[in-house]
């Protein structure tokens, strides 16, 4: 019985955002330098996977309800290597890097490529965001919180992937499980997008939100959660380009210390809404 109520709550979930994404205002902007958004629509939906289901790690239990009570605009795209020069004005491949591997034959030229999605630290991320927001003359550009982005990665969906639970479709949304001697990332949007529009939520690179990271979730039903109040490290989603991630799955979580530059994390930016 508890079994058939929680289908039947996941699936109500589901119906609600799906109905209140298609009937969400349009169209969601592009800004000065190109970056196109979607609009994501508050509701309802079960983040995190399932006690019954056994690919899942302990990291992404308990499964337990979540309310975005107010819509919010996040990016078609990963943050690419050209909107980063736009705003920064330099490549953030200068200098010093704490990851080896962009030393590796061929690496580089495959990384920096101006269509990639740009490979960059937290705080890096951070100092991107508020550059961002000067340009535009607010405040509104800023990394999603976790829960944002499984709920706009989900787009209303409960299964493993927002393409469905076939693993075996991976390839048709995202890149993944290539090594270091050949692969990398790549451009962004040329897999198959998820229901609600957005690309490369599966693959391509990995993607910083907001949050601190926890090992667990609070089992308890949660309204606009943002996470733990501090922490030692930031929580990466999505899954990248490279065999290591060993999860695409839209509730796969990772932690990262925010000060940590690799070459397969990126981000994606949220956008509040005027007021």
């Amino acid at each position: 019985m508890q079994t058939r109520l929680r289908a039947c709550a996941l699936l109500f979930s589901s119906v609600t955002a799906m109905s209140a994404w298609a009937a969400a205002p349009g169209p969601a902007p592009t800004n000065s330098i190109g970056m196109a958004f979607v609009l994501i629509p508050a509701g309802t939906f079960a983040m995190g996977a399932a006690d019954d289901d056994r690919e899942a790690t302990a990291q992404e239990k308990p499964q337990h309800q979540v309310t975005i009570t107010r819509p919010f605009y996040i990016g078609k795209f990963e943050v690419t290597q050209a909107q980063w020069l736009a705003v920064m004005g330099s490549s953030p491949y200068t200098g010093a890097r704490s990851n080896p591997f962009l030393e590796l034959p061929g690496m580089a030229a495959r990384v920096v490529k101006p269509s990639n999605p740009v490979t960059v630290s937290w705080n890096e991320a951070q100092a991107f965001i508020q550059r961002l927001n000067q340009k535009e003359g607010h405040q509104r550009y800023r990394l999603p919180t976790e829960a944002e982005w499984e709920y706009a990665a989900r787009a209303g969906t409960t299964t493993a992937y927002s393409f469905g639970n076939d693993a075996r479709q991976l390839a048709r949304h995202a890149w993944f499980g290539e090594d270091f001697a050949t692969g990398g990332p790549h451009a962004v949007g040329l897999k198959a997008p998820n229901p609600w529009g957005l690309h490369d939520v599966h693959g391509n690179v990995w993607e910083w939100v907001q949050d601190w990271y926890a090992d667990r979730y609070d089992a308890a039903p949660a309204t606009d959660p943002k996470g733990p109040s501090t922490g030692a490290s930031r929580v990466v989603r999505g899954g990248s380009w490279h065999v290591t991630s060993t999860s695409w799955r839209t509730s796969f979580r990772k932690p990262y210390e925010p000060d940590y530059r690799g070459i397969s994390i990126g981000f994606r930016l949220a956008l509040s809404p005027e007021r």
